[in-house]
């Protein structure tokens, strides 16, 4: 009993010590873009700034024009990009999941080889501009690397086999349900916790990309909120386009203001997902 008691206070240090290094960094970073932006270029920054300012947020503001397109497009990136994710993503894997599927282990074989191996940068780029012709276009944001992944796949395939009664299925059939009829009656609202958990998985990627529109796309109408504070991280010139007085304006602090600005979205829409997250992405990973 003593040593279990010993275990349960060891855990809670080593969790305490791990969600303060997880909100430290958010934590300087507000902090930062909350500073005076004299004090900190001079001093540096501090968690607790000695010099507080909301010059960074009002020159944000100033430009909304420039973060506002970049919100807009990374929202509808993220929508459809989720909505195609999950529909691929589920359909493929409840057809691995059935026991009687023809030819299952060279489905399994082709997937498992997609993960394993792949072109190379080049060969997609050329694929994707070239042949596809989606360079400069949101399909370029929404279609390379991002619409599908091996893991979550599996993931799905494996809640499937571990949380879908067979017997469901088969009464269903029965019943006279086609193979569709059953995932959208049966499988479909039994799966409420790996829908959530995929959705928040797959949006954090579609939200936090960068790299598709770096390869990809030259118009900066199309730039995401992550490009622009990529192109914004590379050089203050971009942040300052149009704004004349470059010597006043609060380049470093807003920097720091504009990947809060980032990151909140995802902040808020995470507890409305944490109660189907753990138990979700845990049955997903027991092996079916």
């Amino acid at each position: 009993m003593k040593r279990h008691k010993k275990f349960l206070a060891l855990s809670h240090v080593f969790l305490i010590i791990g969600s303060i290094l997880c909100i430290a960094p958010f934590w300087l970073l507000v902090a930062a873009s909350l500073s005076n932006e004299s004090y900190a270029v001079k001093h540096g920054y501090s968690f607790i700034p000695k010099e507080w300012s909301l010059s960074a947020y009002r020159f944000l503001l100033q430009k909304w024009q420039l973060f506002g397109r970049g919100y807009l497009v990374t929202i509808i990136v993220t929508v459809v990009g989720v909505l195609l994710c999950l529909v691929i993503t589920m359909m493929l894997a409840y057809m691995l999941s059935r026991p009687k599927l023809p030819f299952a282990n060279l489905f399994n074989f082709i997937i498992i080889f997609t993960m394993l191996f792949n072109g190379g940068i080049v060969s997609t780029y050329i694929m994707y501009s070239q042949v596809f012709h989606i360079k400069n276009t949101l399909w370029a944001l929404i279609i390379p690397n991002l619409l599908t992944n091996v893991f979550f796949i599996i993931m799905v395939k494996n809640y499937f086999r571990s949380n879908i009664p067979e017997e469901l299925v088969e009464a269903a059939r029965i019943d006279g349900s086609s193979e569709f009829g059953i995932f959208l009656r049966v499988v479909m609202p039994l799966s409420k916790p790996i829908v959530a958990t995929l959705a928040l998985l797959v949006g954090v990627n579609y939200w936090n990309d960068w790299q598709n529109a770096m390869y990809y796309v030259d118009d900066q109408k199309l730039y995401s909120i992550q490009s622009i504070l990529n192109a914004i991280n590379e050089s203050t010139q971009y942040l300052m386009q149009g704004g004349g007085g470059g010597a006043s304006l609060p380049t470093e602090t807003a920097r720091m203001a504009a990947a809060v600005i980032g990151a909140i979205p995802i902040l808020v829409a995470y507890p409305f997902f944490q109660e189907y997250f753990v138990r979700g992405i845990t049955a997903g990973a027991v092996k079916g």
